[in-house]
C-alpha cells in the first residue's frame, strides 16, 4: 500500500532549519498503514532533509560547519556560469541530500529519543518549499 501527501514550509533563506518531525508523523498516522517506511523528500536542488537532535546549538552548528566546508565564493563553476550567488547552496544541499527514509511500526516512526527530522534551507533567499512524504507498507 502507498500513501502520499505534500506539505509546504516557508523559509527565511540560508541556514534556516525546520523541525518537520510532527508533520511527517501526522502523515504516517493519517495513512492508516501499520508498518513500513516513510520517505521524506525536498523538492528543489538547494534544500536538504536529514535527522539531527533539533536543539539550538546544533541548529546553529550544522549550517556553520557547512559554510566552512563549502563557503560562498565567486570561484565556483556555477557562479561563473550563472552569477547568482548560490553555488555553495547547491553543494551543501547535495552533500546532505534531498531525502531520508525512516521505518515505522504501528504507525509510529522508529526514531531515537533525540532524533528529529529536519529541513535545512541552503539557498541564499527565502523559499516556499514543498515536502513530499511517501508512506509505503502494510
Amino acid at each position: 500500500m502507498v500513501f502520499q501527501k505534500r506539505f509546504s514550509i516557508s523559509t527565511s533563506g540560508h541556514r534556516h532549519m525546520h523541525d518537520i518531525t510532527d508533520s511527517v508523523a501526522g502523515i504516517v498516522r493519517e495513512s492508516q498503514i501499520q508498518s513500513g517506511t516513510v520517505n521524506v523528500f525536498n523538492v528543489g536542488s538547494t534544500g536538504a532533509i536529514g535527522t539531527i537532535e533539533f536543539e539550538p546549538g546544533l541548529e546553529r552548528d550544522l549550517p556553520e560547519i557547512l559554510d566552512r566546508l563549502m563557503p560562498p565564493s565567486r570561484s565556483y563553476g556555477h557562479e561563473q556560469a550563472w552569477h547568482d550567488g548560490n553555488a555553495h547552496s547547491h553543494l551543501q544541499a547535495t552533500t546532505l541530500g534531498p531525502s531520508i527514509t525512516v521505518p515505522f511500526v504501528e504507525r509510529k516512526m522508529i526514531l531515537g529519543t533525540w532524533q528529529q527530522i529536519f529541513h535545512l534551507e541552503c539557498d541564499i533567499k527565502p523559499r516556499q518549499r514543498v515536502i513530499v512524504v511517501t508512506v509505503v507498507g502494510d
